[in-house]
């Protein structure tokens, strides 16, 4: 009998658009909300003390609590009152860590508006007749998780960038500790997107080229709507790769490897479409909460020399690729021992022995 585990996960589903007007409705009291707010906490930090000069406010959400609960009754707002001290609550921890007083203000309309956000505290939100309710309020969602299963915790309704809006849960799900003993090195690239040492891979999909003449079209004729939509269909097919990808590498695997590439710095070059293309840092989050839940040991590993370092004797010979000049190079052999490598999977196998190394070390991953 296998013990079982538990761990929180949050879970997000399409709510159905008929409720859109109540949600902007409630979107922008928490903007007002926001920003009374953070008017009150950045008067107070453009006071001098005589003697001190000027010193930081660390005005706290308890301190705001009455103050924000008399500004709802006032503006006769319909929010929840535990979204009320939710929204105080984040603007309180967004100055502790930004170190600042006064943070950007939240707008309602216009091309900058802010995107809809209604957070709530645990118990807010219930399950209840197939709908969820909240706020004296039933909300229709496509219910791809079997909602009615999980006691929800906090969570958020949040809006995207097409107007469509989300609801998203913290539950609490059982987990069964894995038992599989495997391990694996990734290796990330732009010829393939992801490269296992035991020559899985991630093949490249180029979801932002392959529609980036359409999405040039739609930006020249100003087609807001269409724009929007092409950049939701990029995203969503590049996130269902790597979803199918890494569930199906934390499911084998007991512990995954994989190099610690500088997406951020490549992205400066003249690589960087194809660097954001390949969706690294999307991959490399999922894999790690994934391998949370699941109780798999995940890191990342220092890559450096993974690709020119033979993974069967160890050495660097004068022939392995180097550099960008050898970039073009997908396949050499070792001079010293003879093996014949293929670079990718090469440089997988050169993670894996690096987790290893860290592994028997001790050194902690997470």
């Amino acid at each position: 009998m296998k013990p079982i585990t538990t761990t929180l996960k949050t879970l997000k589903v399409r709510i159905r658009d008929k409720h859109a007007p109540v949600l902007r409705q409630w979107a922008f009291e928490c903007n007002q909300v926001w920003n009374s707010a953070n008017a009150y906490s950045a008067e107070y930090s453009n006071i001098p003390i005589p003697g001190v000069g000027w010193i930081r406010s660390n005005i706290t959400a308890f301190d705001l609590a009455k103050q924000q609960a008399a500004y709802k009754k006032e503006r006769g707002f319909t929010l929840h009152s535990q979204t009320v001290q939710e929204v105080t609550e984040a603007h309180a921890k967004a100055r502790k860590q930004f170190t600042k007083d006064k943070l950007r203000w939240r707008i309602s309309g216009g091309s900058k508006r802010s995107l809809g956000w209604i957070p709530f505290k645990s118990g807010a939100a219930v399950w209840k007749d197939g709908q969820v309710r909240y706020n004296k309020h039933f909300f229709k969602v496509w219910d791809s998780y079997g909602l009615s299963q999980y006691a929800f915790r906090s969570g958020s309704f949040s809006e995207d960038a097409r107007g469509r809006w989300y609801f998203n849960v913290v539950v609490q799900v059982e987990v069964a500790p894995h038992d599989s003993r495997s391990a694996i090195g990734i290796d990330l690239g732009l010829k393939t997107t992801a490269t296992c040492s035991d020559g899985t891979v991630l093949e490249r999909q180029q979801r932002y080229r392959n529609l980036e003449v359409k999405l040039g079209k739609a930006q020249r004729a100003k087609q807001k709507r269409r724009v929007k939509a092409l950049h939701a269909k990029i995203k969503h097919q590049r996130k269902d790769d790597t979803h199918k990808f890494t569930t199906a590498l934390v499911q084998q695997h007991g512990a995954i490897f994989v190099g610690n590439v500088n997406s951020a710095g490549l992205a400066k070059t003249t690589m960087a479409k194809s660097v954001l293309d390949a969706g690294w840092f999307i991959l490399k989050t999922q894999l790690k909460y994934k391998a949370i839940a699941r109780s798999v040991v995940f890191a990342e590993v220092n890559e450096a020399y993974s690709t020119q370092t033979c993974s069967c004797c160890g050495s660097i010979s004068a022939n392995s690729p180097k550099g960008r000049a050898g970039l073009g190079i997908r396949e050499w052999r070792c001079a010293d021992c003879g093996t014949l490598h293929d670079r990718d999977v090469n440089a997988a196998r050169n993670i894996l022995a690096a987790g290893h190394s860290r592994l028997a070390g001790g050194i902690p991953f997470l």
